[in-house]
């Protein structure tokens, strides 16, 4: 996959994490988990895009460790919405994949720089 369709896989992720936040439930549990779920999950798209204009192998490096952390964070916040009933598993399941999927390329890609 290259820069240019990753770039468009995070924004779309972060699209798709806006549109589930949007049909959490108004209570207590739903409003706080969709508060720091609309923070880290379309900031897997921005960090991306800060990754792609790094100065070097090493701020390259570093700000893909953000994706990686926000990626992982969205990942939790989606487990703990199916976990607690807040939505159906069945809506939650293919962003948690996305979150799990997008996590493991830069995982990989993280690893392949610092062999450089």
């Amino acid at each position: 996959m290259d820069e240019r369709e990753f770039k468009r896989r995070t924004m779309q992720f972060g699209l798709d994490v806006i549109k589930l936040v949007g049909e959490l439930p108004r209570s207590t549990a739903g409003i706080a988990i969709g508060r720091q779920l609309v923070r880290c999950g379309p900031s897997v798209g921005a960090n991306y895009r800060a990754a792609c204009r790094a100065r070097s192998t090493a701020d390259m490096v570093a700000k893909l460790g953000i994706v990686e952390e926000e990626a992982d964070e969205s990942a939790y916040w989606l487990e703990m919405i199916a976990l607690a009933d807040l939505l159906p598993r069945t809506r939650v399941e293919p962003c948690h994949k996305e979150a799990s999927e997008i996590l493991a390329m830069v995982v990989a890609s993280r690893k392949t720089l610092k062999g450089h």
